[in-house]
């Protein structure tokens, strides 16, 4: 299943009913609320789209450079394992790597019909869905891009195959979905059949893009000659070469080993300018149009961005960092040919209290909550961008939902007298330095996030709102928080970040259920039965109403336990010069239909 990605930037996870605020205007004519030019949202389909399919159009193409600035850098060809797992990976990789799905615009979950000719519920009992791959797809190296690929895919995800210790061959971000399916079988090159154990409504989101590294690679790497040969039941030291190299051997970029089968393949990585170049694939079997070439940088500064933007040095700005004055300046660069769009994204901002430290006391995670006022926050970060921002009530439903309720405004926000009474009710008391302590342990801890403005205002507001409850706070800055592990290895005692989710909600019982090994999102440590319950019966659920019902208790458990604060959904802002249309989509980014884009005339 496609896994929820922690995103750098806003932070990461839904969005639906957002809106930015007007300022000036975007494209030259009349504006739309968010300051987007009127036609963006006919932006947000592809050219060729048709139905329930998706093909790329074959279009006159781009001679030349773009080059496209989104918020942080890429680390990883594989976007699946737990320290690579970030939007800004996927972000690239939605161009160079095949799936079976693809996500327009609106969210729309469509067939990639360049790639594959169906995917077919073919029996209800078991569920047993078959892929059709068309015929003469090829890797950019020339290998075949065929049943073996899917195999290996559903092998790696499907936290089946262990090593002899009993650990994890494959290290996955996340199993969900893949587990399920105790029968994956090639019936010929082209044809993939999985069986499930229980039923998956989901099941589109399993084998997107970023799910399927190329089995040849593989074989090649690890000296298995035939990877649909190896089964979770075979020999475990087989299993931990072809697991330790697709878990380890796809980091940054090393051209023989990294080919593309989607459009566009890696030619060069910068690590240090932190940029990442893209030459169309001469394999691909699909539109031919597109820019020639596309260079990708990292520009952590978002007003750094729109500054680039307005000088010519870049093409596309694409942030998930909601920034006034970056918005009223690619705003008010219509009589430079610049088009501004912006739209909700299933995206949140939130703060994880991590379990295995002083946070496991449960007084002191209340009292944390009722000492945030995100209200300020929204009002003081994000008005100026969007007129109507709020602070978000829920953690599985966005606003505007079917089964969103407000779990969290009786909850955050409630005053330092609040918060102060909670501790002391649980025994802290309050030392001379005005910080509580209980059992030689200060209410002191650090709030760990990746090198973002926003987020640093964020922490200086609640700063100085907890220092008012006798709750002492530091911010904990690091660039690579996200992509460098620790945010994976629970080395934190409050995380602030986001997550960034496809339009299927059964990737987050990855997040929030109890961990049970390295194939899992739960960083805090967050383990509660009706939590994994709930969650476990939602995602096996065939009746709608059922499904609905477990995911509003787990909503509801998971805010019980006051172990993740949602701050607010996040809004995307982009801009572009020079091409005919671009629209940013709220899981894969701008480069979603980048063979597409033409130069605009």
């Amino acid at each position: 299943m496609r896994k929820s990605k922690a995103v750098s930037a806003w932070s990461l996870v839904a969005a639906s009913a957002l809106v930015l605020s007007a300022c000036s205007g975007g494209d030259s004519g009349s504006t739309d609320p968010n300051g987007s030019s009127t036609d963006i949202k006919s932006m947000a389909t592809g050219k060729a789209q048709n139905g329930e399919n998706f093909k790329l159009a074959d279009t006159k193409g781009y001679e030349g450079t773009v080059t496209v600035g989104i918020d942080d850098g890429y680390s990883g060809y594989n976007n699946d394992t737990p320290d690579t797992n970030t939007s800004y990976n996927t972000y690239i990789l939605t161009a160079v790597l095949a799936g079976a799905d693809v996500l327009d615009g609106n969210n729309k979950v469509l067939l990639n019909n360049d790639v594959f000719d169906s995917w077919e519920v073919t029996s209800k009992a078991p569920q047993t869905v078959v892929y059709k791959i068309k015929p003469n797809v090829k890797w950019s190296d020339n290998e075949a891009f065929d049943c073996d690929d899917m195999y290996l895919s559903w092998l790696a995800h499907s936290g089946k195959a262990k090593t002899s210790d009993g650990k994890q061959a494959f290290l996955a971000a996340s199993t969900t979905g893949y587990q399920l399916i105790n029968e994956a079988t090639c019936k010929d090159d082209l044809t993939f059949e999985t069986k499930y154990t229980e039923p998956y409504l989901d099941y589109k989101g399993l084998f997107n893009s970023t799910a399927i590294m190329p089995a040849h690679i593989v074989e090649k790497n690890s000296g298995v000659a035939d990877i649909t040969k190896l089964t979770p039941t075979s020999d475990a030291a087989q299993l931990a070469k072809a697991g330790d190299f697709w878990t380890n051997g796809f980091k940054g970029f090393k051209a023989d080993v990294m080919p593309a089968s989607g459009p566009y393949k890696i030619t060069a990585f910068d690590a240090n300018q932190k940029a990442v170049t893209l030459e169309k694939n001469p394999n691909w079997i699909g539109g031919k149009g597109g820019p020639s070439k596309i260079v990708v940088k990292a520009m952590e500064d978002t007003k750094a961005m729109a500054t680039a933007l307005q000088n010519g040095e870049i093409d596309v700005a694409a942030s998930t960092q909601p920034d006034a004055t970056a918005a009223n300046t690619m705003k008010g660069l219509s009589a430079q040919g610049v088009t501004y769009g912006s739209a909700s994204q299933l995206t949140f901002e939130h703060i994880d209290l991590n379990y295995g430290r002083m946070f496991k006391d449960k007084a002191l995670r209340k009292a944390f909550f009722e000492v945030v006022n995100r209200q300020e926050i929204t009002d003081k970060l994000l008005k100026e961008v969007q007129a109507d921002a709020t602070p978000l009530n829920s953690i599985v439903f966005m606003p505007g939902e079917q089964g969103f309720k407000d779990l969290y405004s009786s909850k955050a926000g409630l005053g330092a007298e609040a918060a102060a009474k909670t501790l002391t009710d649980a025994g802290w008391v309050k030392g001379g330095d005005g910080i509580f302590a209980k059992g030689g342990q200060r209410a002191s801890f650090k709030i760990s996030h990746n090198q973002n403005t926003r987020r640093q205002q964020t922490v200086e507001i609640i700063i100085s709102q907890a220092k008012a409850a006798g709750i002492e706070i530091t911010d904990d800055q690091d660039a690579n928080f996200l992509k460098g592990g620790r945010l994976a290895a629970s080395d934190y005692d409050a995380a602030l970040f986001g997550w960034s989710a496809a339009p299927f909600k059964a990737e987050q019982k990855s997040i929030y259920i109890t961990r049970v090994d390295d194939s899992s999102q739960n960083y805090q440590g967050l383990s509660n039965p009706t939590i994994d319950s709930s969650f476990e019966a939602a995602v096996k659920a065939t009746d709608e109403a059922v499904q609905l019902e477990n995911y509003q208790k787990a909503d509801q458990a998971i805010a019980d336990e006051y172990a993740t604060l949602p701050l607010f959904q996040t809004p995307s802002m982009w801009a572009f010069k020079g091409i005919d249309r671009t629209y940013m989509q709220s899981y894969n980014g701008v480069l979603w239909n980048v063979g597409e884009w033409e130069q605009k005339k």
